[in-house]
């Protein structure tokens, strides 16, 4: 084998296939990058577990041949090399890596032990532009379960019904939805599934602020991702996701508006004197044309007056900061409506129009404890 590539593209795909390789396992070939120079360059890294990564990189090939190379050793020699092109060749597993001045001879591992990532025959497929995926999965994935004790919610559902994908991730505490229209969807078809919050994070990593497609195609057991040079693989999560439509309010009686910059920064000047180890939750009361926001915590108390449009009739509600800081900072909107009900019933942050449906958050409240 043996072939030449710029160091900067070599380097992104190091990168970026690096991410899906196995950290520790007892397959050695898994902590490893498998380099195909045949027709193009390809690189793949995958954790068998989960994910697989795979990207195509414009490279001179004049030998073909197979090797995987320690992702860790293969990343931290290209990265380190001067910004010239970068010649690889192997003979047997013995690699030469040459760039400029520098020079290096490494050990490969034998290609035939790297297993193959999994074929997804396509049940159901669909494309969208990687701006829009790039933004659901950043504007929902904040909200998907780090417990295990229902795996299914440590991923996302992807819903398509016609033209329109939703995604929704949940965590017992708040949920976050995202709605965007699909370029194509052949068929027209609804379904869903559900996919792990960890190849989604790397999904929003690869794709681009652009309205080149993204092609995602679901399996029986897996989810392609197809976007630009670079596929996704990941292992579909099994089991029943929440009925999240029933977790929403159908009706609220108080509807407020206000600025999302205003209403984020308000709970953040409040929050400074709450920490992890201090979990005092916000009293948020809502008057006519103002939401007061008070906590009080072993450092002090503090308090924040925040312009609304819309009266709250007096309600007063208890919030974990964070959880309702996230859904204003997510929030891809400047104006938001926030919509209650009782002490004891969810907030629900939607766009200011009544028409728009692009995105929906929920937060739970917390029980206030009298004179806190």
């Amino acid at each position: 084998m043996r072939f030449t590539c710029e160091k900067a593209l070599l380097q992104t795909a190091i990168t970026v296939t690096g991410r899906a390789v196995a950290p520790k396992t007892s397959i050695p070939a898994l902590e490893g990058i498998l380099v195909e120079a045949l027709g193009a360059l390809r690189l793949t890294g995958y954790n068998l577990e989960s994910t697989g990564i795979q990207t195509t990189v414009p490279a001179k090939i004049d030998e073909q041949g197979t090797l995987v190379i320690s992702a860790r050793l293969f990343g931290e020699i290209v990265r380190k090399l001067p910004d010239e092109p970068v010649t690889i060749a192997a003979q047997g597993l013995t690699v030469k890596i040459d760039c400029g001045a520098s020079h290096y001879t490494i050990q490969a591992i034998d290609p035939e032990e790297f297993p193959e990532l999994p074929e997804v025959q396509g049940e159901n497929e669909f494309s969208l532009r990687q701006s829009d995926l790039k933004s659901m999965i950043g504007q929902t994935i904040f909200a998907v379960s780090s417990q295990d004790i229902r795996p299914v919610h440590t991923g996302s559902l992807m819903e398509v019904e016609g033209d329109t994908l939703t995604m929704v991730s949940l965590d017992g505490f708040r949920l976050a939805l995202r709605r965007e229209k699909l370029l194509k969807n052949p068929g027209n078809g609804s379904y869903s599934f559900v996919a792990p919050a960890f190849a989604l994070g790397e999904v929003e990593k690869i794709c681009g602020e652009t309205d080149q497609e993204v092609t995602i195609t679901q399996g029986p057991a897996h989810i392609l991702f197809s976007i630009g040079d670079t596929i996704v693989v990941c292992r579909r999560l099994e089991g029943e996701f929440l009925n999240y439509r029933q977790s929403i309010p159908k009706e609220n009686k108080i509807s407020v508006v206000g600025q999302t910059r205003d209403l984020l920064a308000s709970i953040n000047r409040v929050s400074l004197i709450l920490s992890d180890k201090m979990k005092n939750p916000l009293r948020c009361t809502f008057r006519e044309n103002q939401l007061f926001i008070t906590t009080k915590s072993a450092i002090g108390d503090a308090s924040d007056l925040c312009p609304v449009e819309g009266d709250g009739q007096g309600l007063e509600i208890g919030f974990d900061n964070r959880y309702l800081s996230d859904a204003l900072r997510f929030a891809p909107t400047e104006r938001v409506r926030l919509e209650l009900n009782t002490p004891v019933s969810p907030c629900v942050v939607l766009p200011e129009s009544r028409e728009d449906e692009s995105f929906l958050y929920l937060v739970l409240p917390v029980r206030l404890k009298a004179g806190v």
